[in-house]
C-alpha cells in the first residue's frame, strides 16, 4: 500500500530540529504497519516494541528516565543493536504505558540523535486529560483512513491515480468517467480502512468487507468499555450509534434532542469529546462568516459530527452492499450523508481544515468551509445532478468572495467564481 503520511515520515526522518515522533489516529487506520515499513525502508534496523502486548516492555520505563539504560533495555528486549540515526526505535500502543510517554521528553533532551517513533490510539485522550503527555517535546503526524487516491493504489489503479496526483480531474479523459463513478461507489461502501480495503481487493466481496467493518464496529465499542469513564458510556454509544440519523437530515447540524429527547449540550459534551479523542468522530464546527481566519468566526454551539470512516459510517447503517449496484442511490442515500462524509474524510486525509456555514436565518447553508491560498472557500456537496448553488450564490455576494467550490458527479467546470470538481478528483484538486 501506498501511504500519504509515509511522505510525512520521511521528512521527519531528515529534520535537523528532530524530536520524537508520535503517531496518532484511531484504531485500525494503519499506524502499526507505517511505522514497521518506514522502519524496514529507511532505516538499517527497527527495534519495535508493543506496549500492550509485552508487560517486560512496560516495565523498562518504570525505573527511571536514563535513557542509555531504556536504550540498552530496548535493545536486549528487542534483540536489536540500537545505534544512532541507523535505528528505529518503534514504541507501539504508547498509552498503555504513560511514563513511555512520558520518557519522549527526555529522549527529546537528552539523546536527540536517536530516531524514536511512539504510536497509539488514545492519545488524544491522554493530552486532554494532562497525563504524562510530552507538551512540546515530540512531532506529531496524525494517520486518517486511506483516501481515494490511496484506494486505486491499493485496487491496482496506480495510472489513474497517479494521473489525479499530477493533473487533478484534467488527467482522467471522459470516456473514464463512467468506471471513475463505479470505483468512487465501491470506495463509498468499502471505505478507507487498510484491512476492510486489503479484504476487498483481494476477495472482490462487499460481504468480506462488511465483515471485517463489523469488527472494526466490535474493537471499537470494546475500547469504549475499557477506557472510557462508566458514567459517560451509555450517553457515547448513544451518539455513536446515532451518527447515521443526525447525519439523515437535511440539516445536518447535531441535535441533542435527536439523542435523546429533552436532552442538552451539557448532557452529551464529555462524550462526544472522547469520542472525538480517540478518533472515531470528527466535529465540523460552524463559521458564522467566511472571512479569515477562519476559526475566529467559530460558533462553539453549532456542530456536524462525522464519523472517521464512511465505510464504517455504512456499517453501522446496515448499509446493504446492493446498493452499489442500483445507479447512483448510493450517492443519495439517507439525504447524501455518505457523500458529505467522503468528502469530510477527503479534506481529512490532507490535513485540511474544515467548518461550515450558515446564514443566522438557516436559508443558506454550505456543506463545507475551508481557508486555501490564505481565502476563504466555501464547498458545497451535491450527491444528485442538481447542480444549482443558490446557498454558494448568497454566500459569494454576502462576504465578497473570490472562489467558490462546488463537488459533484458531473465533470470539471471553471465558471471564473465557481469552480466544479468531480467527486472522484476532490482529494486531488486539494493539492493543487
Amino acid at each position: 500500500m501506498r501511504r500519504i503520511a509515509m511522505n510525512e515520515l520521511k521528512s521527519w526522518k531528515d529534520k535537523t530540529r528532530r524530536k520524537p515522533l508520535l503517531l496518532r489516529g484511531a484504531r485500525q487506520t494503519g499506524k502499526t504497519w507505517l511505522l514497521k515499513e518506514f522502519g524496514r525502508t529507511e532505516f538499517d534496523s527497527v527495534a519495535y516494541v508493543d506496549l500492550l502486548a509485552s508487560s517486560r516492555a512496560r516495565e523498562i520505563f518504570d525505573e527511571d528516565f536514563d535513557i542509555q539504560r531504556i536504550i540498552s533495555a530496548l535493545s536486549a528486549e528487542t534483540a536489536t543493536k540500537v545505534v544512532a540515526g541507523k535505528t528505529l526505535i518503534v514504541l507501539d500502543e504508547v498509552q498503555e504505558a504513560p511514563r513511555a510517554l512520558t520518557a519522549l521528553k527526555y529522549f527529546a533532551q537528552d539523546a536527540p540523535a536517536y530516531h524514536v517513533a511512539a504510536a497509539g490510539s488514545y492519545l488524544g485522550i491522554a493530552k486532554h486529560e494532562g497525563t504524562s503527555f510530552p507538551v512540546g517535546k515530540v512531532n506529531t503526524v496524525s494517520v486518517e483512513p486511506m483516501n481515494f487516491l490511496e484506494y486505486l493504489d491499493a485496487l491496482g489503479e496506480e495510472v489513474i491515480s497517479e494521473a489525479l496526483h499530477e493533473q487533478g480531474a484534467a488527467g482522467i479523459d471522459s470516456a473514464l468517467f463512467p468506471k471513475m463513478e463505479q470505483l468512487l461507489k465501491e470506495y463509498l461502501f468499502v471505505g478507507g480502512m487498510p484491512e476492510a480495503i486489503a479484504t476487498f481487493t483481494s476477495e472482490r466481496d462487499y460481504h468480506s468487507a462488511r465483515e471485517v467493518q463489523n469488527e472494526i464496529l466490535d474493537a471499537y465499542d470494546l475500547d469504549f468499555s475499557k477506557h472510557a469513564p462508566a458514567r459517560i458510556l451509555e450517553r457515547m454509544r448513544l451518539v455513536w450509534e446515532g451518527l447515521p440519523s443526525q447525519l439523515s437530515k437535511e440539516n445536518k447540524k447535531f441535535v441533542y434532542g435527536s439523542v435523546r429527547p429533552g436532552a442538552r449540550a451539557r448532557d452529551f459534551e464529555e462524550s462526544i469529546q472522547w469520542l472525538a479523542d480517540y478518533g472515531a468522530v470528527r466535529r465540523i464546527s460552524r463559521a458564522t462568516a467566511l472571512r479569515v481566519p477562519l476559526p475566529a468566526y467559530r460558533d462553539e454551539g453549532a456542530f456536524k459530527l462525522f464519523c472517521v470512516d464512511v465505510g464504517l459510517l455504512g456499517a453501522l447503517s446496515h448499509l446493504q452492499p446492493s446498493v452499489v449496484l442500483e445507479g447512483s442511490r448510493l450517492f443519495t442515500e439517507f439525504k447524501g450523508a455518505l457523500t458529505e462524509q467522503y468528502v469530510c474524510q477527503q479534506l481529512a486525509s490532507r490535513d485540511i481544515s474544515a467548518m461550515y456555514w450558515s446564514s443566522d436565518t438557516g436559508r443558506a447553508e454550505i456543506d463545507f468551509a475551508v481557508e486555501l491560498g490564505g481565502e476563504p472557500v466555501p464547498i458545497e456537496v451535491k450527491a444528485a445532478e442538481n447542480l444549482q448553488s443558490k446557498s454558494l450564490k448568497v454566500a459569494r455576494n454576502r462576504f465578497d468572495l473570490k472562489r467558490c467550490m462546488r463537488t459533484s458527479l458531473s465533470g470539471r467546470r471553471d465558471e471564473g467564481w465557481l469552480v466544479n470538481v468531480p467527486l472522484w478528483a476532490i482529494a486531488s484538486e486539494q493539492e493543487g
